[in-house]
């Protein structure tokens, strides 16, 4: 990958984006708080597991159908993909999280004259960042650890806030995330259509505790 890729890249994942992705657990908030997740070893199972069971094949095995559509031109598939995505959504938290975050990157794509004007209605994130990528000539690899690890790196940062952890242990925890990210990269670029799968019943649910909880510091 060549520098100004690097570069691109390295904003597109950057904390700083202003998509609001802190202002998010998915989830997690409602687990520390009904001790599921309670320290950094079982932070660490906790998020690995979800790496192996829903950002490997479902979030990022959509976004790497995603960008190959982006390069393709295909507009049908990118929307059918985007409707995929959107549909898998359990709980109105997820759902509502996904839209906003697809909403303020495509708006920032604009503002940024890097996308259509006229963007396409209720973009998920995963198809947002998929026409970043495309838009900046990201290698579509690099982009799927990219998204991965962000996706790790907030729900770290849920942990060094809330259960609480400390700075170091959050590094930690985020370094030992490494085999279970390059996992779930590997596991979404391998999947089939037809064995994708989305199936979290027990993260659906921690969701939609989270809509009820008191004393809430997330959105979802």
């Amino acid at each position: 990958m060549n520098g100004t890729a690097l570069l691109h890249l390295l904003q597109l994942a950057s904390p700083s984006l202003p998509v609001g992705a802190y202002s998010y657990s998915q989830g997690l908030e409602t687990a520390i708080e009904r001790g599921r997740v309670r320290c950094a070893d079982s932070a660490a199972r906790y998020l690995a597991r979800q790496l192996a069971d829903v950002q490997g094949p479902w979030d990022g095995a959509v976004f790497w159908r995603l960008l190959a559509s982006c390069a393709d031109g295909d507009g049908a598939t990118f929307e059918e993909w985007n409707a995929r995505y959107l549909a898998s959504r359990e709980s109105a938290e997820l759902r509502a999280e996904t839209v906003q975050m697809g909403f303020s990157l495509t708006r920032l794509l604009i503002e940024l004259q890097l996308a259509p004007a006229t963007p396409m209605r209720d973009t998920c994130l995963p198809a947002a960042l998929a026409q970043a990528v495309h838009a900046l000539g990201v290698p579509h690899e690099e982009a799927l650890l990219a998204m991965l690890f962000s996706w790790a790196e907030n729900q770290v940062l849920v942990c060094v806030k809330s259960i609480p952890l400390g700075q170091v242990a959050g590094q930690r925890l985020l370094l030992g995330l490494r085999p279970a990210i390059e996992g779930a990269a590997a596991q979404a670029r391998a999947l089939p259509d037809d064995e994708l799968s989305s199936w979290a019943p027990g993260l659906a649910r921690l969701s939609m505790y989270h809509e009820v909880q008191s004393g809430r510091l997330y959105r979802s």
